[in-house]
């Protein structure tokens, strides 16, 4: 497992871009935290270091969203759903086989349908401080 503090968007951004470069094709990545965290930001960073221009946000009323870069990455937000049953049907194998970088928001919600090599990513925030505490782990490391 890797922990690391970040104080600034700019800090979880170079966090984000340090990972993009470790990231493979095909490679799943599980965001959790509560609102508020970091979960959008860093998927911003990861997408400015993929090389994609187009403005990132959260996309909680698409579900779903598609970006070409260095690498795809398909930004996913389950944050309206009630749990696995509601993510059947959204077809999220297809982006899980995808040459891509899959990124889920609210991952929890999608429990059991994930795949089994799965990157967690859960970013405690202390708003006391604006630190942020990301533990990083593939599944079953934890």
């Amino acid at each position: 497992m890797r922990i690391v503090k970040t104080n600034s968007p700019d800090e979880t951004w170079a966090l984000a871009a340090e990972l993009a470069d470790e990231l493979d094709p095909g490679t799943v990545m599980a965001l959790h935290g509560d609102l508020g965290a970091g979960k959008t930001c860093f998927i911003q960073g990861l997408a400015a270091a993929l090389g994609i221009d187009e403005p990132i946000t959260s996309p909680t009323y698409t579900l779903i969203g598609e970006y070409e870069g260095r690498l795809p990455l398909h930004h996913i937000d389950l944050y309206r759903l009630s749990g696995p049953t509601e993510a059947l049907g959204l077809g999220l194998e297809e982006y899980f086989d995808a040459n891509g970088i899959t990124a889920i928001e609210w991952a929890e919600r999608a429990d059991g349908l994930l795949p089994s090599d799965l990157l967690h990513i859960c970013i405690e925030a202390d708003e006391q401080t604006q630190e942020r505490t990301f533990r990083i782990f593939r599944e079953g490391e934890a």
